[in-house]
């Protein structure tokens, strides 16, 4: 009788790999492009599905995912180092380390600020701004007024953006720092749109309208600013109230430094994966590079990771950016299959519940993938989207509480990717319902 009940369950559970499987090879969706499928149980270390795992493709935001694991393998769950300096007679000599929370918006990291106002040496800016490309490889020029492209750097303020925002009823809006305020000036309504933001293409000043039907509604728009290591200085001169002057004296960087612990990694982890934020992914790629070797270099955090910590994915990664804004990224759905069962040895599940986001409860798959009344989320994982990609890959968490593990990339589909969800929607329920 027991082998009569294992031999069915076996038949149960292969009936269901061939209607997965069939739902995807299948699918008018999903044959209106390049799709790229695997599920993994781990637990039987066996593999569920197969459909292209071994092609390369554009990850989009699944880049996160390398970037999340290199952070926090290299970085740890504390505090991120926020300053290097060096303590000269009666001067501080600073610089900037990549930590993207000072004074961010969200973050609202005040511990650099606090610490330079304690002093009573004579304030000097180290610039290591060259180090940094304010755009990745591959990143798009007209990009620069999107918050998703903010310029990377190495000291970054206020999250290198100026946050406009309005509360439901408020008359008036807000814009954080308010030392914008300036340079700020009113245009044109135009088309539709109740209220616009823009920034210069090559100057840090502001046009904007908010017509008089916005009142009720609420708004948040983050428009990047213009970084450099001058503007930092001054910013920082500001909040701080002392000056601060830059100098270039490179002879610095071979000293070793004293470094001052600012934000907690889990605060910067959670915000970038949640909701998919490149500019927090970028920074942290430059905060592992601090790390490793006082210098900061996408580059060289990469090709670090990629040595030390990838070096056994079954395929190498094309990996030239945190964020994944860059096209130029490709990676197998095999790879991301290998890379999330290292998360998973190596991240408490309760942490990834904490950073990833939740089908129907929070993050980027806040309105999908929801799971039945009263239940708890079945899918905790990491989107991805760009013109020519959308991804979804993470962990799956069937009825009978199984932990799956599945990577999808969809590339050149010429539809919507709401429709891409909505298929992949119906495909992920019938695995967490039937498996």
């Amino acid at each position: 009788m027991k082998n009569l009940l294992i031999a069915l369950l076996i038949l149960l559970s292969s009936c269901t790999v061939q209607r997965i499987n069939k739902s995807l090879s299948k699918s008018d969706v999903f044959n209106k492009g390049h799709l790229g499928f695997m599920l993994v149980d781990p637990v039987k270390d066996k593999i569920l599905v197969d459909i292209n795992s071994d092609k390369y493709f554009i990850p989009a935001s699944n880049t996160k995912l390398f970037t999340f694991y290199t952070s926090y393998t290299v970085l740890g769950d504390s505090l991120v180092n926020g300053l290097n300096y060096l303590e000269k007679g009666d001067s501080l000599i600073f610089w900037g380390t990549g930590d993207p929370s000072l004074l961010h918006p969200d973050l609202k990291n005040t511990k650099v600020i606090d610490f330079l106002k304690n002093q009573e040496k004579k304030l000097y800016l180290l610039d290591n701004f060259d180090q940094v490309d304010a755009f990745g490889s591959g990143w798009s020029w007209d990009w620069y007024n999107a918050y998703y492209a903010a310029e990377r750097s190495a000291l970054p303020v206020y999250g290198d953006i100026v946050r406009f925002a309005k509360s439901e009823g408020d008359s008036a809006f807000t814009i954080y720092p308010p030392r914008f305020e300036s340079a700020m000036e009113l245009t044109e309504p135009r088309g539709n749109s109740s209220s616009s933001f823009r920034r210069d293409h090559l100057e840090n000043k502001f046009s904007y309208f908010v017509t008089a039907d916005a009142t009720e509604k609420r708004f948040e728009t983050d428009i990047p600013f213009i970084t450099s290591v001058d503007f930092a200085a001054q910013l920082l001169s500001e909040e701080v109230g002392k000056k601060i002057t830059v100098i270039t004296n490179s002879n610095y960087f071979a000293e070793e430094p004293k470094k001052l612990l600012t934000a907690a990694a889990d605060s910067i982890y959670s915000q970038m994966m949640k909701i998919s934020d490149n500019f927090l992914a970028e920074q942290l790629l430059l905060l592992v590079s601090d790390q490793l070797d006082n210098k900061l270099s996408t580059a060289d955090a990469i090709a670090y990771a990629k040595e030390n910590l990838l070096a056994d994915l079954p395929d190498e990664p094309i990996w030239v950016d945190g964020s994944g804004l860059s096209s130029k990224n490709m990676f197998t759905p095999r790879s991301i299959i290998a890379l999330l069962a290292k998360i998973r040895s190596e991240v408490p599940m309760e942490k990834i519940m904490a950073y990833f986001p939740a089908g129907g409860e929070s993050g980027t798959i806040q309105n999908y993938y929801h799971s039945d009344e009263g239940q708890p989320p079945y899918i905790y994982a990491k989107t991805g989207t760009l013109s020519m990609s959308n991804a979804l890959s993470g962990y799956l968490i069937t009825k009978s509480g199984n932990i799956l593990h599945f990577s999808c990339l969809m590339n050149n589909y010429a539809i919507s990717g709401s429709e891409l969800k909505t298929e992949l929607t119906k495909v992920l329920y019938y695995i967490h319902d039937k498996y």
